[in-house]
Order: C-alpha cells, then structure tokens, then sequence
C-alpha cells in the first residue's frame, strides 16, 4: 500500500497535525533541532580539534527526531553515519555524541574506536542500537535479522523476547540512505523481510546525493519505486523535512508494525544542508545554486514558523536557540577536555571470553558403534535443538526434503519444524550476516553455506558486521553463532565445489575457526563452537564426511557421549614417534589439519617409528605450545596443507615456526600444499596431479630425514 502526501496537501494540514501533537514535543523538536544545527556549525569551527571523519544530520533532523521520539525501550534501529539526530531524538546528550566524534576514553559506543554517529547499546531503557559499520547499505542485512529473531522467539513465546515497560511488542528500524539502496545486500534483506513479513521498517532517507554524484547519474529509481519489486513490502514518500508530518505518518507506521508484524519502507525526501563528510566537503562540488534549493526545504525554519502559527512567542523560540548555542559550546569545551583511551585497552574485546575450556565428557564411550563425520555434525546439531529452544539452523537446501546436498541435515526439519530448520534463497550475505542480528536477541544461529567456493558474496558481513561486533561496541554485541561451510576436494568436484578458503577466513579478526578431522572432533568441536558465545566458522571436509575417499577409514570414531565437548585452541598427536627414534635425531613431525592428517598418517607408513603427526583441530585459535614443543624434540617439521601453497596460512605458520623455534631446528621447515593453480580441475587425474598426496608427502619426509 502507498500514499504520497504533496507538499501543498501537507501545508493545509500543518495547523490541523501541530493541533493534534503536544507541544512539549513540538519544543523539544525544535531545541534539538537547535541543538543539532549548533553541533555542526561548532565542528565546522574547529576543524582542527574535530580531525576525524564524520557527517552531521543537517537537512534530515525532522524525519530522524520523529522516528525517534515513537520508539520504545523493547524497540531496535539501526542508524546510519548521518543520524546523530536520531540518538539525540533518544535522549543521549551532546556531550556523548562529542565523546565519539572526538574518539575519547569514555565514548559510550565504541570507547574512541570508531567514529561519529556510530552507536550500539544494550541498555534497558533505550531502544537497542547492534553493532554499526561504516559499510553503506551493510546494516540492512544484520538489522533484519533481528526482525527475523523477534518473529521466532513471539513464536516460541520465548522469555528472551523483550518487551515495552507497558507490555507491546518490538519493531525494528533501518535507517539507510537512498544511495545504499542500490546495493545487492539490502535487496537480499529486503527479500527475507518480505518472505517472511517480519515487523520492520526500513527507513530510507533521500537527500539526492551519493558523495558527489546526483541520483540521476547513479540511480535508475528511488527506494520508493525500487520497493515495487518486493510484492508484500507496505510503502510510503513523505516530506521528511517536515517534522509535523513525520511525526504524525511515523507514529501511525511504527503503530501498525507493532500491531500487524508486517514489513514496511518509508522514503523520506530530505536536503542535504552540510558536507557530505567533514573529509568531503560541500564547497568541493556543490553550486550555490544547488545549495539554495535544498535551503528552502530546511526542516529548521519550517519548524520554527508552525510554532509560531500555533501560538508559540517568538521570544520563547530565541531563548532555545540562544540557550542551545551556549549549552552546546561549553558541552564541546567539555568533551575536548575529556582523557584519551588508554592505549594499553587497544586489544581489549576482541572476543567474548568463553566459558569452554577443558575436554569434558565421554569420547569413547563403552558398547557404541562407529558413526560417519557427516552423522557426528547431524547428531551434535539434533541434542543442541533438543536442549536450546533459541537454535535454529537455517541455509541452502537444508530444510524439508532434502536435509542438505550431504544429508548433513537429514531428519531436523522433521523432528524440530520449519520454523527452526529451513530452506533459503541463493543469499550467502544474509545467511552469514543475519546472524548478528539474530544473536542480538538471543536467538542463536547454525547457518550453512553449501560449499566453500560459494562463501565469497558472504565476506562483506562476515568481515565488516560479525568479526567486528564484539570489538567495536566494547563487547556488548559479541556475534554467537556457527557457520558451516563444506570444504575440500572429494573427488571430481571441479574448479567450483572443491576449494579451500582457509588462509581468507584467517585473515579475518574476530572469528574462531574449526577444522575437524574426524567424527569425535566434529562433534566435540561442534559443542564448543555454540557455548563458545562468538562466531565460528566450522570447515568440514567433504572428502571425510563418509570416509569415501580412499585410506580415510579412520574418520569414522565411536560417537561421543552427549556431554563430550572439545574445547577450541587444542590440538592432538595422532601420531607418536618411537622414543628411541626421537632421541637419535631420526625423526620428524608433520604439522596438518583436515585430508592432510589421513595423507601424512599414509605416508609415514614409509618410516615406521620416525614421524610424528598433529592434528591441529582448530586453526584459531592455535595450539603453538603443542606445535613449538614437537618441533623442539624433532627438529625437522612440515607442515602439510591442502590449499595453494603459496602465500597461504600453512606458509605463514612455518615462518612462524622457524622464528620461534630456530634453535631448536636441524632443517629449514619445510611446507607442502596444492600446485599454485586458480581451481582445482573437474578431471579426477588432474585433480591428483594438483593435489597433496601421500607420495608427495613422503617425498618431502625423506628430504628433512636427510639433514
């Protein structure tokens, strides 16, 4: 449904509307807008002192304060860079804002770590602001997965779903710009939101401008007319720099949502009244003919004069402004006084610290068979559903029907319905990404992405939204969620289902990394990954799901105990040197993960008593103290890895190795990894041309035994 109020409709119903709102809210608008064309012109005049990065909400203060003033404590929204209206509309003051925009030690947001208008909190009696990321457009995703997680818990009538001081349910804002439209990940929120008709509002703020270039040089529509695209997402254009009317439309939208849980987009039209950032300024491109224009729509004046047409003295109005700009100088005196962080507390919440940290439970336990890789996964995700009401699992394929491309998901729809385990669209971004959100509200995500290859589009939010959360709100929004991702070559996959992204992933901070190797790891491995309480991503081998791959039998273990869990950081000797072997100086260890354990357990076979093999387990966290100290007794290392070996992370770990353990080396540490081809080809003689194998890793043994 659409409506379009012209702007000659709207003036015939200012008095009409302005009658209809109380006049405390008519002037705290307007003191704020005072508050906010102040803050502008301060930083404006002391560029110096404001030398990092930001933009102001001049032009988009009436549509910002009006959202605002209607949201409730059980509420969230996602603010872009240019909202700094909207958090003083929630009542931070600006002095916190200047905290930011100053990068001091006691910012509430980020504590100096990121920049202006880039809130979070989980405070009890605001609305709740995640994680916000500079990235345009990128909020989209993660914002709707919180809509997502409060449509779940109202259907599990979960005590984790918060709710009003006055007993009404949340609904999500997303506050975006017309210019982030154009990226695909919000389509793909947008999508989600409408398939699933989730109780969000997406609010578009349209100022006709990108940096410097025009919507009509870079747009083929508004969100307004894009929004035609998505059947089922209500609509609305407003004058957003109207505020009476934004008031007005704002609470009846934000009420309906609250009432019928249904999606919505509201395309505010705004001007754009200051700089683009502080970095790019307004004089850079912009004409004073341009300029002008967009000062006639200025929500300021506009406000000013409804108020005085209601009966507001001119006088009273003077004594705000007057009292605004003296509140707002010193309040800036104040915030450049204010201690810098300690840069000693740089390092600090990179993580969440987790409560997984001994092996605990029964590994092998008496009278039970052995059970595939694939099944361990299965079983391990099956107990984590039946004892968490707050697990889902959710990606391509996995639901009813098939239970996945490996049936690594068989059985789950069935057993725990559709609303927990379910299909998606081709959307690796909002599979990834949905999960900050989702972990916001307590809902805690398995989410699959089919294979390896296909984790690219996902990269966006798992590099600027999930690995940043944690760390850039100071730890109130770490992400707790796992991310599965079948990896590996299994035998004639070919060029796009048979890679490995490991080095990628690990040059990504603030993600933990599993890469099991057999049933009992997956399963262990699999418990610690969800009490962890951050995001990991879980590699799983393809080629050991179902031990079909030749000489990988031993892939298959006895199932552990339902307790069994395996804590993240603790890597294991599958395979121990003779003793004696050892102390003559005859042996080596070889350091892998993955189908590299089941190659060097084949290819030590070639020298009984003389290698000794480590399994990593996980790749981060690193068990170094297991590694150095191997090294140290053998002196000779390889390390084996599937990946391309040049550049890659089994490489940056023997520099690593060699630098730690140099004087404890007979050998330059040796590595061992696939051809430096661009894909794996799709002919299974190529493929073993390409590959590792056991008679390569043999090979590289007998080189280090020579020294």
């Amino acid at each position: 449904m659409a409506f379009y109020f012209p702007h000659t409709i709207v003036r015939l119903i200012f008095a009409q509307l302005a009658g209809m709102i109380d006049k405390e809210i008519l002037l705290k608008a307007f003191r704020l807008m005072c508050y906010a064309k102040a803050m502008a012109e301060t930083y404006d005049a002391n560029r110096q002192l404001c030398k990092y990065v930001h933009s102001t909400s001049r032009g988009h203060e009436a549509i910002q304060l009006a959202t605002a003033f209607h949201l409730k404590n059980c509420d969230y929204i996602s603010p872009y860079y240019r909202d700094e209206s909207i958090l003083l509309g929630l009542d931070y003051s600006p002095y916190e804002l200047m905290l930011q925009l100053l990068t001091r030690k006691d910012d509430p947001f980020t504590g100096g770590r990121s920049y202006y208008s880039h809130p979070n909190t989980n405070e009890k009696n605001r609305p709740k602001i995640i994680h916000q990321s500079s990235a345009t457009g990128m909020q989209a995703i993660p914002t709707t997965g919180i809509a997502q997680g409060i449509q779940y818990l109202e259907k599990i009538n979960s005590p984790l779903l918060l709710k009003s001081n006055d007993g009404e349910l949340p609904i999500v804002v997303c506050s975006l710009g017309d210019g982030s439209v154009t990226e695909g990940e919000v389509s793909e929120a947008f999508q989600f939101a409408v398939l699933k008709q989730l109780p969000i509002i997406y609010l578009v703020q349209d100022n006709d401008w990108g940096i410097s270039a025009t919507a009509e040089e870079t747009r083929a529509m508004n969100a307004y007319e894009y929004a035609d695209g998505f059947k089922g997402l209500n609509k609305i254009q407003i004058d957003g720099s109207d505020f009476i009317h934004c008031y007005k439309i704002m609470g009846n939208i934000i009420g309906e949502v609250r009432k019928t849980r249904k999606p919505w987009i509201v395309h505010a039209k705004v001007p754009l009244l200051n700089h683009h950032t502080s970095g790019v300024r307004k004089d850079f491109y912009r004409t004073d003919e341009d300029l002008a224009e967009d000062a006639v729509n200025d929500p300021f004046p506009k406000l000013k004069k409804v108020l005085l047409e209601n009966g507001i003295e001119a006088n009273e109005l003077f004594n705000i402004e007057r009292d605004a700009t003296e509140f707002i100088t010193q309040e800036f005196n104040k915030a450049v006084k204010a201690p810098e962080p300690d840069p000693a507390m740089a390092t600090g919440h990179v993580f969440r610290p987790t409560r997984v940290t001994e092996e605990k439970g029964d590994r092998n336990p008496a009278g039970k068979e052995k059970v595939v890789m694939v099944d361990a996964a299965l079983f391990a995700i099956r107990e984590l559903m039946e004892d968490h009401a707050e697990c889902i699992f959710f990606g391509q394929d996995v639901g009813r029907r098939l239970g996945g491309v490996f049936r690594e998901a068989a059985t789950l729809a069935e057993r725990f319905g559709d609303h927990r385990v379910f299909n998606t669209a081709i959307q690796e971004a909002y599979i990834i990404g949905s999960t900050v959100g989702l972990s916001a509200v307590g809902v805690k995500a398995i989410v699959e992405v089919q294979f390896a290859d296909y984790i690219y589009p996902g990269f966006n939010q798992l590099v600027s939204e999930i690995s940043k959360s944690c760390y850039l709100s100071c730890g109130k929004y770490p992400v707790s969620a796992i991310i599965r991702v079948p990896i590996g070559a299994y035998g004639g996959g070919g060029p796009y289902h048979s890679g490995c992204v490991e080095t990628m992933l690990l040059s990504i901070k603030g993600i933990k990394i599993a890469y099991p190797s057999n049933a009992a790891d997956m399963k262990g491995l699999m418990k610690a990954a969800f009490y962890d309480g951050n995001p990991v991503v879980m590699l799983e081998h393809k080629g050991l799901y179902w031990s079909k791959v030749p000489g990988t039998d031993d892939a298959k273990t006895i199932e552990p105990s339902r307790d069994y869990i395996l804590p993240f950081g603790k890597a294991n000797i599958v395979l121990k040197a003779d003793k004696n072997k050892v102390e003559s100086g005859q042996t080596c260890c070889i350091v892998t993960y993955g189908m590299g354990v089941y190659w060097a357990r084949a290819a030590a076979k070639n020298f009984p008593g003389q290698i000794e093999v480590i399994d990593l387990r996980t790749l981060f966290p690193l068990d170094e103290e297991l590694i150095f100290e191997s090294v140290g007794r053998h002196g000779k290392c390889l390390v084996l890895t599937e990946e391309q070996q040049n550049n890659s992370f089994a490489e940056a770990m023997a520099g690593r190795v060699a630098k730690n353990c140099f004087q404890m080396l007979d050998a330059p540490v040796e590595v061992l990894g696939a051809a430096n081809v661009p894909a794996i080809p799709l002919n299974m003689g190529l493929e073993n041309a390409v590959l590792p194998t056991a008679n390569k890793v043999a090979e590289k043994i007998r080189g280090l035994l020579s020294y």
